[in-house]
């Protein structure tokens, strides 16, 4: 079997069944992309994980997981204004980090190019949202392609990084969930041996780089004039396409995975529209949108999220005084998950009943216990959170971040009552204790979200002398998305470099009272928390324990055993702490009472042990 690595360096020309994720790295190879800067998040992890394949010696690229996507953005950046074509991507909430910096970018002159994608994710099945992101390239004047099979990615990102490169300008790849992770037979071309070109290019004169007041006008000016020049540049490339299907009088304008949707609700109907399916979508073509308006009695505007296609065709239409019939975005559900064909038939049916009749299945009713989210077996958050809870009132509040401890939101532990990004856990933990005398407040943050976008609220709390009391769960990766690296840890993506620990950034940022603990010793950090919370000003606690599913993988890896599995004894009076509060989801309760330990679950980690107030649960590694 070929592995992942050689398929992406094969020198000639060929086809392989890839994911979107992974032929964007083949297309990042044959563009010559020289620098690639990330940080991880669903549903783009893959991308860097197709990297990883690629033997250090033998891959041209350098790749870094950045501390966020800001910082990723700008090192992308200066690349490029080195002469460097250079690649960013990150997933839909991290262009909210970004943006202050990805705004500026179709304002410069990118001499070496720069190709942004960006992982959306319709149906927030890896977010706090489903943020429809045309918005941003509305709002910085950046063209996006949006590709809705694996071989789009692998050819739009070509022809993206091309033009780039050509007008030195940022392009966005606009991937979905879907897209990223479908697969398909992919063909590919030759891979280049030319040497790069590594000498630095970076020149004042190709500026200005610098938009004081006296240049940002003129530099806004190029930047529209590259996007009209996109528009141009890209009406020859056949990157949108026309269908035609069995009634020429009515039509569908779609993009990106919406598109394959409708192709599978459409192979269903005896009567099909003309489809028009855009893969550039900012700026729009508009020729031949208008073409095809004017060529149909109604077209109706089938798209994921926003009705940013329908509002910008119906502009169009006006300005051309057409009388096509628009059919936009019906009702609340249309705005709402993902475009896939069951949801593609509903809403043609509300608009073309006798196209795609609306669905008269009766599905058999029947319930499925519930299955809630859940951390792992022997993972330190849930220990933490079972000491934790013990130490607080009823009255407290507990403030949330972005991690594997979000799950803390849920029961049995209901830590965490208010979430809104990445590191915003100090922050609003500072504005939540404000005037507030009688309700302690509590907050959580992740050792990767720390480096990432927890540094800001820290120094703001030390600095105008904040009172609460912040939880850092460190469990040395970035466990959530797929164990990546951190600057915690010791290692980067491609080498070993110095540990950047947690407890010596906040001395140096000047907190002062500080205490660690392994989230394992309930009893010691139940003690902890119940000090700090009594005590005014900046408390950090650091509760402290690997990620567990990360060290379990490793020993599989090495080929050594885990620990035996617990076991519930004779002395279990059926109190349920193990399965009620502390809710590890190895402890099973049999239909005549009696608490089992599935055996598949358990890690034999012994966290459990000090939770049963009856001292049943027996190990034989004691």
């Amino acid at each position: 079997m070929k592995r992942i690595g050689d398929i992406l360096l094969s020198k000639e020309s060929g086809s392989e069944i890839m994911m979107g994720n992974t032929a964007i790295v083949r297309a990042m190879l044959e563009a010559g992309v020289r620098v690639v800067t990330s940080y991880p998040g669903s549903p783009t992890p893959e991308i860097a994980a197709a990297i990883a394949s690629i033997p250090s010696k033998r891959n041209p690229m350098y790749f870094e997981f950045s501390v966020n996507e800001k910082v990723a953005t700008e090192v992308a950046f200066g690349a490029s204004v080195n002469g460097h074509l250079s690649c960013v991507f990150f997933k839909s909430v991290g262009i909210n980090v970004a943006a202050d910096s990805l705004v500026q970018l179709s304002l410069m002159e990118l001499i070496g190019g720069m190709v942004i994608v960006i992982g959306d994710d319709p149906g927030a099945n890896s977010s706090q949202n489903e943020q429809d992101n045309r918005h941003i390239a509305h709002l910085s004047y950046t063209p996006v392609l949006e590709p809705s099979s694996p071989s789009e990615v692998y050819s739009m990102f070509l022809e993206a990084a091309r033009l780039s490169k050509q007008m030195h300008l940022p392009v966005i790849v606009r991937l979905s969930t879907h897209v990223c992770h479908a697969k398909e037979r992919v063909k590919f071309r030759d891979l280049s041996s030319e040497v790069r070109d590594d000498e630095p290019r970076f020149s004042i004169e190709n500026g200005p780089y610098i938009p004081i007041t006296a240049d940002a006008l003129g530099m806004k000016r190029r930047a529209l004039t590259k996007l009209q020049g996109f528009k141009q540049a890209t009406s020859g490339l056949n990157l949108n396409s026309v269908i035609a299907g069995s009634d020429s009088t009515i039509g569908i304008i779609t993009a990106g995975a919406p598109f394959l949707s409708l192709r599978d609700v459409l192979s269903e109907s005896d009567r099909s529209p003309d489809i028009l399916k855009l893969g550039v979508i900012h700026p729009l073509p508009e020729k031949e949108i208008l073409d095809f308006l004017s060529s149909h009695e109604e077209i109706k505007i089938l798209e994921e999220l926003d009705n940013i296609l329908e509002m910008e065709v119906k502009a169009l239409a006006y300005d051309s005084k057409l009388s096509t019939k628009i059919i936009g975005k019906r009702d609340i559900d249309d705005w709402i998950g993902e475009y896939t064909p069951d949801k593609v038939s509903q809403v043609l049916s509300k608009t073309w009943p006798d196209v795609v009749e609306p669905s008269q299945v009766e599905r058999e009713s029947f319930s499925l216990p519930a299955r809630p989210a859940q951390m792992c077996p022997g993972c330190g958050h849930r220990s933490a959170f079972f000491a934790i809870k013990k130490a607080l009132r009823e009255s407290d509040i507990t403030v949330a971040d972005i991690g594997c401890h979000t799950l803390g939101y849920l029961e049995p532990y209901k830590m965490g009552q208010v979430l809104l990004c990445m590191g915003h856990s100090s922050g609003t933990a500072s504005g939540l204790a404000l005037f507030n005398n009688s309700r302690r407040v509590v907050a959580f943050l992740g050792d990767s979200t720390f480096f990432h976008a927890g540094l800001p609220g820290i120094v703001n709390a030390v600095f105008n002398k904040h009172n609460f009391t912040l939880i850092i769960m460190e469990n040395g990766t970035t466990a959530m998305t797929g164990h990546q690296d951190h600057p915690a840890v010791g290692r980067n993506f491609r080498e070993v470099t110095r540990k950047i620990p947690v407890k010596k950034v906040l001395e140096g940022l000047g907190v002062e009272n500080i205490r660690e603990v392994d989230a394992y010793n309930q009893s010691k950090l139940k003690l902890l928390v119940e000090q700090a919370v009594e005590e005014e000003g900046l408390k950090v606690i650091i509760a402290k324990h690997p990620c567990m599913l990360k060290f379990t993988r490793e020993l599989r890896r090495n080929r050594k055993s885990l620990p035996n599995p617990v076991r519930v004894g004779r002395k279990c009076d059926r109190k349920y702490v193990c399965i009620a509060d502390f809710a590890c989801p190895s402890y099973q309760i049999a239909e005549d009472g009696p608490v089992w330990v599935q055996d598949d679950l358990c890690i034999g980690d012994r966290s459990c042990v000090q939770t049963c107030p009856s001292e049943a649960i027996e190990s034989d590694d004691q």
